[in-house]
């Protein structure tokens, strides 16, 4: 198999280096003071279609022969590997057929239109990532077309790698000796490309995949010793939610990466608002991945210096109310509960004396009235001050209703009541 070396990554360079954007290395304040390090972001949102994606698009594509280019691409992608290739025909006259999931958020979809334009066909099929790249497989056959891959590709590893070609040559240039670099993970196309070029150049520095905790198909690779398929995934995090790595980027992370870190999707959350509300950055979930990576891995990187690549910005504005709701809930501040109220006037007038604290806020109260019966079931939604003050709700609600419900303990009565 074939495996990616800093020479091929400086070859890619050279062809890239005047079709992407030389993308800034920045020294954070914020982050280096709270985690008493050296933190730099590595600002592949700041690239020409928000993500790193088309370094490795555009190196595929342009390195076919002229017969395959005439006839067309095809690719799959949870969106910015599409918008990468988009770009890429459009810029290359080319034409090409691009799969989606069917939950790919609005946003990224309506991208990939626009950086195509006439150039390009979208078709969303399935629920994810993996059954999207079945049906772009199939009708590439159909039609005599070339796929390119979205990670399990020579060429797509190198031209993802030269990120990290203008990332330890921009960090020298300043002064850094970076000990760690912390990349996201989902298909390991990224992983791949950055492990290769900075361990052959760099062997001192550690690199740190980062998966969501939904979807950590590179651990599932490493724990069964080759790709291994997921049952199923949280596909919150769209732009690492991939059922399985490839053969080709699981060689090179095993080769080259010195671990693997799972982030809960709630601490993703916390991180995208965190990083709006402190750096003015607009971070999508998989962008944010190396960066809340940052808080299981403080203890080992203080006094280090540590570079986070934030590999994306294409988020939903729609979905910010579903980060905040979901950053609650990890803070351990908001908090569902179904409770049975007794159905007499006055009863939600006790509840709110009796049960909840000074600080605490009802978000939700969904009540519906039972014919002949003495209580009816109501969907509260409580927002807490503090995450301390809970153990005292707790308490409260079971003293009200002995058999209440904590839907945080059942995530399928959650996802059908809330």
């Amino acid at each position: 198999m074939e495996i990616v070396k800093d020479s091929d990554v400086r070859t890619a360079y050279q062809l890239l280096k005047n079709a992407v954007t030389h993308t800034p290395l920045q020294y954070d304040r914020y982050l280096s003071e709270k985690y008493q390090a050296n933190v730099l972001f590595k600002r592949e949102d700041l690239q020409k279609v928000r993500s790193f994606k088309l370094r490795g698009a555009y190196y595929a594509i342009k390195k076919l022969p002229a017969a395959e280019l005439q006839k067309g691409v095809v690719c799959a992608s949870a969106g910015n590997h599409a918008q990468g290739v988009a770009y890429t025909c459009k810029e290359l006259n080319s034409h090409a057929a691009i799969f989606m999931p069917s939950t790919t958020p609005q946003q990224k979809v309506s991208q990939v239109q626009f950086f195509g334009g006439d150039n390009v066909e979208i078709f969303l099929i399935g629920d994810t990532f993996d059954a999207s790249a079945t049906a772009a497989r199939k009708y590439c056959e159909e039609n005599n077309m070339t796929f390119i891959d979205p990670f399990n590709d020579p060429n797509i590893i190198a031209g993802q790698g030269t990120l990290a070609l203008e990332m330890m040559t921009d960090a020298e240039r300043e002064g850094f000796k970076p000990d760690y670099v912390l990349a996201a993970i989902g298909g390991g196309g990224l992983i791949s490309g950055v492990s290769s070029y900075v361990k052959n150049t760099s062997p001192t520095t550690k690199v740190i995949g980062v998966e969501p905790a939904g979807a950590p198909s590179m651990q599932a690779a490493f724990d069964n010793e080759g790709p291994i398929e997921l049952n199923e995934i949280d596909k919150f995090v769209d732009g690492a939610a991939v059922k399985k790595v490839g053969e080709i980027t699981y060689t090179h992370a095993n080769k080259y990466v010195d671990g693997l870190v799972t982030v809960d999707e709630g601490l993703v959350c916390s991180t995208i608002l965190e990083m709006y509300g402190k750096q003015a950055i607009i971070a999508e979930p998989a962008g944010a991945l190396s960066v809340a990576a940052l808080e299981p891995l403080k203890d080992e990187i203080k006094g280090k210096t540590v570079i986070c690549i934030i590999s994306g910005g294409n988020n939903d504005i729609n979905r910010m109310a579903e980060i905040e709701e979901r950053s609650l809930m990890y803070e351990g501040l908001k908090h569902y509960f179904v409770v049975s109220f007794p159905q007499r006037p006055g009863a939600l007038k006790e509840f709110v004396t009796e049960v909840l604290g000074p600080d605490d806020d009802i978000t939700r109260f969904e009540y519906t009235k039972k014919v002949n019966r003495g209580a009816g079931p109501v969907i509260l939604g409580i927002l807490l001050k503090r995450k301390e003050d809970l153990p005292a709700l707790l308490k409260n609600i079971e003293q009200f209703d002995p058999n209440y419900i904590d839907l945080s303990e059942n995530q399928t009565l959650y996802g059908l009541l809330v």
